[in-house]
């Protein structure tokens, strides 16, 4: 059963979705996001109607600012009843801010939850790389590394929408990232206990060296999102379209307005 806007409201995940809450949260967040960390969103004239895919870089460790950046530009040009999901780890909803983060869009990550939210019309954020692309070392902060994950792809052409890359810099500035520790994770154990293959060190404000813990501030650097054309799959790539060659071209198109992106940046944190 779906409701005006086309969600589905029976859906446990999908229903939750509540934009009242959500432009409140929003309201508070803008003044934030633009004082604090200067951000701005371009691109978004080319955004496509109904359902689309969203696929972005993922940066700024624990504190990852990619998606209230993106949400609060878009929901000021399309309004609140074109809802945002972004597809999110399980541990994001546990204790008592869960019910929060699923009323303001975010559901679990996984293929049928995604596709669900595609099919209603709903706009879908997914970060391929995940915590392996937001704990990326600062020197690499100008690089696309989805580590080798594709699944996007299959959901986007099952779902029958277009991918929407989309690309941020300035989010590996928050702090000096220095390594993934994907060797100490192993050597700790932290992939049975956590499902995480990394344990991330970095330098920053104000406990200097931190493995997670403690968590420093982030730094006041400019964080700037570029939506890039939306790509319609099988105009492109035909009715059988190639994972690899769809993940290939997805990766090369975020890598290059990446680069330009870095190209017009300054000085790193100030912009």
């Amino acid at each position: 059963m779906g409701d005006s806007d086309g969600r589905d409201v029976g859906d446990p995940e999908i229903g939750q979705f509540d934009p009242g809450l959500t432009q409140r949260l929003m309201g508070v967040l803008r003044p934030v996001l633009k004082r604090y960390f200067r951000s701005e969103v371009h691109g978004l004239d080319t955004f496509p109607p109904g359902g689309a895919l969203v696929v972005g870089n993922h940066s700024g460790g624990m504190f990852p600012m990619d998606v209230p950046i993106f949400s609060v530009d878009f929901y000021e040009k399309f309004g609140y009843q074109r809802p945002v999901y972004t597809l999110s780890h399980d541990i994001l909803f546990l204790g008592f801010t869960g019910g929060l983060f699923r009323r303001a869009g975010y559901i679990r990550a996984n293929r049928r939850n995604a596709a669900k939210a595609l099919r209603s019309g709903g706009v879908v954020v997914v970060f391929p790389g995940g915590d392996y692309d937001a704990y990326r070392p600062t020197v690499a902060e100008n690089v696309i590394d989805f580590n080798g994950r594709k699944g996007y792809v299959s959901t986007a052409i099952e779902a029958g929408v277009p991918i929407v890359p989309a690309v941020s810099i300035g989010g590996q500035e928050t702090q000096l990232y220095l390594t993934r520790g994907t060797w100490l994770a192993e050597r700790l154990g932290i992939k049975r206990l956590l499902r995480s293959a990394i344990l991330p060190v970095s330098f920053g404000f104000p406990f200097g060296f931190s493995a997670v813990v403690p968590p420093n501030v982030p730094l006041p650097t400019k964080i700037v999102t570029q939506v890039l054309e939306p790509i319609d799959i099988a105009a492109r790539f035909g009715e059988d379209p190639d994972v690899d060659e769809v993940d290939a071209h997805v990766r090369a198109v975020m890598q290059e307005a990446l680069n330009d992106l870095a190209a017009k940046r300054r000085f790193p944190i100030l912009g």
